[in-house]
């Protein structure tokens, strides 16, 4: 392990999808407070496409092991990976012309938060792994 770089790849995925994660709650909470206003359009923030093709391949390759207990190579671009933010137009030309849809946003919003927790919790077992390791077992 390059002593520079303390943590494992795992990890800094894991610290990605959070910063990724807090980003889509935060677009997401931007079209529930704009519920009622006129005009405005709902966004939404894709990134999970992305990042899955970031995690497969690297620069063409995919990499793979020859038995099952090798230690997976795993990419190393997915730090790359920001995101973005597409507007959803209003289709239906009746009414204000405002497009959120609050019971899809609090959906959206309740799935984003369990996914935010999941990858928390990962990252925390993780973390509790290096301090185990690092106090030597005990």
């Amino acid at each position: 392990m390059d002593p520079l770089k303390p943590f494992d790849t795992n990890m800094q995925l894991l610290s990605k999808v959070l910063d990724l994660r807090a980003q889509k709650a935060q677009v997401i909470s931007a079209n529930i407070a704009n519920a009622e206003t006129p005009g405005y359009s709902a966004n939404r923030f894709d990134f999970e496409k992305d990042l899955a093709q970031a995690i497969n391949t690297s620069k063409g390759f995919q990499f793979t092991t020859s038995h099952a207990a090798h230690i997976p190579l795993g990419p190393t671009n997915f730090n790359s990976v920001t995101g973005k933010i597409v507007t959803v137009k209003d289709v239906t030309g009746i009414g204000d012309k405002n497009n959120v849809k609050v019971d899809q946003e609090m959906m959206d919003l309740s799935e984003n938060e369990l996914l935010y927790e999941t990858t928390a919790q990962l990252l925390k077992k993780k973390i509790t792994q290096l301090s185990y390791v690092i106090s030597g077992g005990q």
